[in-house]
């Protein structure tokens, strides 16, 4: 059974608190990367997957989606996007990504925010999306970097006066847990050439890959980034179904 942490009252209220939450996309500092390698999505049915309340769904609309399909396994992520937004073309359902069954050839864009990574079975989840999508459909999302999520006791360490992201387990793929905003979040660690073999397998061509890092100008802004420019944090992919 998928673990629903984001419902638990202690890590909600933290996570309600990040920049990304109080903020939205603006608040999310990857989101200009993100930005800008997503399609046109004029005229378009996109699905968001693991939408949280919603910022990008919304956003979608501005930008000329014609509907958008937001799901989320949290009855509180769901709950607030309902009622932050007002637009009868914008849709919210609480689903579980583990057991997910997605209409087929319903969407022309798929995307999902640092969700994937709660996900065990990551193969089922990409052929449901595949099958969901129409001919030349695409497909944006970002997850925890496998090189931020791998060791077994994630954060820095101090190595004779030069602080060092631990790399230990990077090929012993599978659960991990963590103690972030609660104790015993649970997460899977796959490496990159999983993730990106497992898109190729399920009829994807794999159009962008990137290891995010901040901008100078982000550095500048938010000193606290620059630590991000000695391991990655995020890895952004972008497909299209072929």
């Amino acid at each position: 059974m998928s673990q629903n942490i984001y419902d638990e009252p202690g890590f909600f209220e933290g996570y309600s608190g990040l920049p990304r939450s109080k903020f939205g996309l603006e608040g999310a500092p990857e989101w200009p990367a993100i930005k800008e390698i997503l399609p046109d999505l004029g005229g378009k049915d996109v699905v968001d997957l693991g939408c949280g309340f919603g910022w990008f769904a919304r956003w979608a609309r501005t930008a000329g989606a014609a509907s958008v399909l937001g799901l989320d396994l949290s009855e509180n992520m769901i709950a607030r996007a309902k009622t932050d937004t007002d637009d009868a073309a914008i849709d919210y359902r609480i689903a579980n990504l583990e057991t997910l069954e997605l209409p087929a050839k319903r969407f022309d864009f798929a995307y999902s925010s640092l969700a994937f990574h709660y996900v065990a079975d990551f193969s089922r989840l990409a052929g449901e999306i595949a099958g969901s999508l129409r001919a030349g459909g695409q497909f944006v999302f970002s997850i925890e970097h496998p090189v931020f999520m791998a060791p077994a006791s994630p954060g820095w360490i101090d190595v004779e006066g030069t602080r060092v992201w631990p790399l230990n387990h990077y090929l012993r793929e599978g659960r991990r847990e963590t103690d972030w905003l609660a104790d015993g979040v649970v997460k899977y660690h796959r490496t990159i050439g999983t993730t990106l073999n497992v898109l190729i397998a399920h009829g994807f061509a794999i159009d962008h890959v990137l290891e995010w890092h901040p901008s100078p100008r982000q550095i500048e802004e938010m000193p606290v980034l620059e630590e991000e420019m000695d391991r990655p944090m995020i890895l952004i992919v972008k497909a299209t179904l072929s």
